[in-house]
């Protein structure tokens, strides 16, 4: 053999750095395991006479712990893993439960107010319709006065101009009717003209109005408010009391009224309700807020008293 042949090596391959601090780790353990150990034992206790043969490095399975150490950093990582996608899921379940309850809730918000415009267009609707039948039945009887006082007219004037040409033979008969205070059922029969005309006319236009407390028109009167308009119709001035108005004129007896007096209801000087005659044993008023303004015949509400303007 050639002296520059090649000789294998005896000496053992060298180990890695980690491995030899691993087996160097866990030999030293084990080494101050047996010392503490020692140490504990009792003072007295027999000296070793066997030695115990410690475990080597080379003895030590450093695959299988390695296997162990990663298989618990994989689980460790699974079971993170798990719980940040069940902490999302919750997150989404209560994001989605919330965004129910909302959309729940606008859903019922805007029923409601459609519920509330139905109602509102339904009550609407009924007001107008309520509103139109009573304007209708308005200008009907508003209609029905104007005829009548029309024709009243007409008929009394025809009657009128007979009666002054036969007043010369019957002044006997006339003088003992006055006498007699049935004067007032006589100018009764006769219609209105001039300012009583436009009084009573203006009076009975507005029946069918509303009552309210205070009105002083055009839609709506109150009492004393109604007599006022009425005489301004026809350029008399009242005040707007109703205590006032029937302290003005002249008193007269309920059986001696002409159209477009003042008829009045409590004391003459604190009445309480007035009205304006208009013939034919009726008056018309504003009455309550329940009848608005009406004509009446007198036995439906017998007055106090009586005073004329005209």
């Amino acid at each position: 053999m050639s002296h520059t042949a090649h000789i294998p090596s005896h000496r053992k391959p060298r180990r890695s750095a980690s491995k030899l601090a691993l087996r160097a780790g866990v030999a030293g353990g084990v080494l101050g395991t047996i010392a503490v150990a020692g140490a504990a034992g009792p003072a007295n206790a027999e000296p070793v006479t066997e030695t115990i043969e410690m475990p080597t490095l080379g003895s030590l399975d450093t695959a299988g712990l390695a296997s162990a150490v990663a298989a618990s950093a994989e689980t460790s990582q699974q079971e993170a893993l798990d719980q940040s996608l069940e902490a999302q899921e919750n997150a989404a379940l209560q994001k989605a439960a919330k965004e129910a309850k909302k959309a729940k809730a606008e859903a019922d918000r805007k029923a409601e107010a459609e519920r509330a415009e139905k109602a509102r267009a339904e009550a609407e609707a009924k007001a107008k319709a309520e509103q139109e039948r009573q304007e209708a039945q308005e200008r009907a009887s508003r209609d029905r006065a104007r005829t009548q006082l029309s024709t009243t007219s007409t008929s009394d004037s025809g009657s009128s101009s007979t009666v002054s040409g036969s007043s010369s033979s019957d002044s006997g008969s006339s003088g003992s009717s006055d006498s007699s205070g049935n004067a007032g059922s006589s100018t009764e029969t006769q219609a209105p003209s001039g300012s009583a005309a436009a009084i009573v006319a203006f009076a009975r236009a507005q029946i069918g109005d509303a009552y309210v407390m205070g009105g002083t028109g055009p839609n709506s009167w109150d009492c004393s408010g109604l007599v006022q308009a009425a005489y301004r119709a026809a350029g008399i001035d009242l005040p707007r009391i109703s205590g006032d108005q029937s302290s003005r004129g002249t008193s007269v007896s309920l059986s001696n009224l002409q159209p477009g007096d003042i008829l009045y209801w409590g004391s003459r000087s604190g009445s309480y309700h007035v009205a304006i005659y208009v013939g034919g044993g009726n008056y018309v008023g504003a009455q309550n807020p329940s009848t608005g303004v009406v004509e009446r015949s007198l036995d439906w509400d017998t007055p106090s008293g009586a005073v004329r303007i005209l």
